[in-house]
């Protein structure tokens, strides 16, 4: 019984490794060119980093390794692997700009998560402050598979390059981003909710790309114009 107790603890932190290691899968696809593969990896990664905490709640195994592991985890597979997905995108056509690009996206994000981890309780509930790491990383990656699906779009590669330098200060920024985590829903607003959900699951299931696309732009606006908060 003692030894299936130990094992339950390690449930949660596979999730996590399979994290990183699909990570590193789209570090490799990326560098031989294989962009669109590379893209949907780093969402694959997505999911398993939901699923680890998840089922860590769900088995009650929430340990401080956990924590720790998860945190390292995000910083290789919302850091590091879309970070180098862009530089071998487009980053490496534009010399030392691709390489100081690469190196913010991941410095910044390193410092986004460290301080979420040592500020997440004195924070204002409902909100994150500065982008979060893994929306970054869906932003990288979702405008590289619109420009790998609209070719007439390519001529704004540099573009993305230079909005991820924009996406890096606003990991680090006070800048107040949605949390959807704690959502408070009256019974009222339910049925509302449902049919708005339902509408864009069918346009996200015609247009993934597009809509995705669309969702993360809108929400780091809206994040940008609703201000800073205070830490």
């Amino acid at each position: 019984m003692k030894h299936n107790f130990k094992l339950i603890y390690i449930l949660p932190n596979l999730f996590t490794a399979a994290s990183i290691f699909i990570a590193i899968l789209s570090i490799v696809s990326a560098s031989q060119g294989a962009f669109e593969k590379a893209a949907w990896l780093i969402f694959l990664s997505l999911v398993f980093d939901g699923l680890d905490g998840r089922v860590a709640r769900m088995t009650k195994t929430t340990s401080k390794f956990g924590v720790e592991f998860d945190s390292l985890a995000d910083i290789v597979a919302f850091g590091v692997a879309p970070a180098l997905l862009l530089y071998f995108y487009v980053g490496i056509d534009y010399g030392r700009l691709g390489i100081v690009v690469t190196a913010l996206y991941i410095i910044f994000g390193a410092i986004r998560l460290a301080r979420f981890n040592v500020m997440s309780s004195e924070t204002e509930p409902g909100v994150f402050i500065g982008v979060p790491i893994p929306t970054a990383a869906v932003f990288v990656s979702i405008w590289i598979l619109m420009l790998e699906k609209y070719a007439h779009l390519r001529m704004l590669e540099v573009v993305l390059l230079l909005i991820t330098i924009f996406i890096s200060f606003l990991m680090v920024s006070n800048f107040r981003f949605p949390s959807f985590k704690k959502i408070d829903l009256a019974k009222k607003d339910v049925f509302k909710i449902l049919v708005i959900l339902t509408v864009v699951l069918a346009v996200i299931y015609i247009l993934p790309v597009e809509s995705f696309a669309f969702l993360i732009t809108l929400y780091i606006v809206y994040g940008f114009f609703r201000g800073p908060g205070h830490i």
